[in-house]
């Protein structure tokens, strides 16, 4: 992906260098859950890492490098969709701001930390990031690479265009007053929008950006099957359950992504309208 030396964007809040600025507590990590993290993983074995955080944080080239990387990435989403949103939506795209943290922080929704990994705070209207969750992807998902990083903050820009759309706080909403396994349902149909969304983002910055190389496309779709609710409870060693599904399988998360860069159509990532994912 070329992002060296290009465009960063004005609305990336670091708060990084101030460490943690509060423990999170058990309510604040299940409203951020309710929420949903968008990419599916279960962070429950993580949560115990943020005991004892606190102090300064002292950043080295490889966060300094992440944080550039973030705000190129969040300023090529600004361009894309600024574009997008009136010529499909008849609507203006309003920009949403990241923060940046390392350990924990506080968001609108509650706690952000390491733990509940990126997400994004319709409260508030921010996308929260720790930057470490890329070497998670890495380390432990098997889903590496600059293009796979941009897919994480392409996706949470994914769910402010949902957001801004009303989309979102609709889908909130009847989740609220349903089951928790419709809440589920349609917790999967909202993630995976988000998916196909993202993948209209990849289109375009491979058409009217031009920043995609070869290999590129195949890190976005290898880290949507690394995240999916069936792979990621395999590999965690428990059955398969698909009535507990949040974010979709692989093979729909893949398999949106890819429906968003084909199409570069916003009509046809209405999963609520499908009955097969």
């Amino acid at each position: 992906m070329k992002w060296q030396g290009r465009r960063q964007s004005k609305n990336v809040v670091d708060r990084r260098r101030g460490g943690a600025t509060g423990a999170v507590g058990g309510v604040g990590v299940v409203v951020v859950l309710l929420i949903g993290w968008a990419l599916g993983v279960d962070v429950t074995p993580f949560l115990s890492e943020l005991e004892g955080q606190g102090g300064t944080t002292q950043l080295s080239a490889a966060d300094e490098r992440a944080a550039e990387f973030v705000a190129v990435t969040l300023a090529d989403t600004e361009e894309i969709w600024a574009d997008i949103l009136p010529d499909q939506a008849g609507q203006r795209y309003a920009e949403p701001a990241l923060v940046l943290f390392s350990g924990a922080t506080q968001s609108a929704c509650g706690g952000a930390s390491a733990a509940t990994g990126p997400f994004y705070c319709p409260a508030d209207k921010q996308i929260y990031l720790d930057t470490d969750f890329f070497v998670t992807m890495e380390r432990q998902l098997g889903a590496g690479g600059d293009f796979a990083a941009a897919y994480v903050v392409a996706h949470e820009v994914a769910h402010s265009v949902q957001d801004q759309l009303g989309i979102l706080g609709e889908a909130n909403r009847v989740r609220a007053q349903v089951s928790e396994a419709q809440s589920n349902a349609i917790s999967v149909r909202i993630e995976l929008q988000a998916d196909c969304y993202s993948g209209i983002w990849a289109r375009a910055a491979s058409r009217t950006l031009g920043t995609i190389e070869r290999g590129d496309l195949d890190e976005a779709l290898n880290a949507a099957r690394q995240i999916g609710d069936d792979t990621l409870q395999r590999n965690a060693g428990r059955s398969v359950q698909p009535h507990t599904f949040t974010h979709g399988t692989s093979d729909q998360r893949e398999r949106w992504f890819e429906k968003g860069y084909q199409s570069g159509d916003m009509r046809q990532c209405d999963t609520f309208s499908v009955q097969r994912l």
